[in-house]
């Protein structure tokens, strides 16, 4: 009863929509991630941000990539090379401290 209401079609379509609605949702995320490490925007500033994408969320997203999109590349960027220092680091210390 239920395959005769619910063709494949149907199928792949709600997949499909599913499946995007999730990338959507993590990518919201992430941008509301970099908007609070952000250290370049004041408090209001990240506010307004935030309010923008919770009122409209597909446009305040996409209008967030479109106007800070560069510079949420180069925060991940030094975060990961911050990461990756203190890592470094850590090794060393703890190789160091076994012999």
């Amino acid at each position: 009863m239920l395959a005769a209401n619910f063709p494949l079609w149907d199928l792949f379509l709600t997949t499909l929509w599913v499946a995007l609605f999730a990338f959507w949702l993590l990518l919201v995320f992430h941008v509301l991630a970099d908007i609070m490490r952000s250290h370049d925007l004041s408090g209001p500033q990240k506010a307004g941000w935030v309010i923008g994408i919770l009122v409209l969320p597909l446009l305040g997203t996409l209008f967030y990539l479109v106007v800070r999109g560069s510079s949420m590349h180069e925060r991940d960027r030094r975060t990961v090379q911050t990461q990756q220092a203190a890592f470094e680091e850590y090794i060393r210390r703890v190789a160091n401290s076994k012999e």
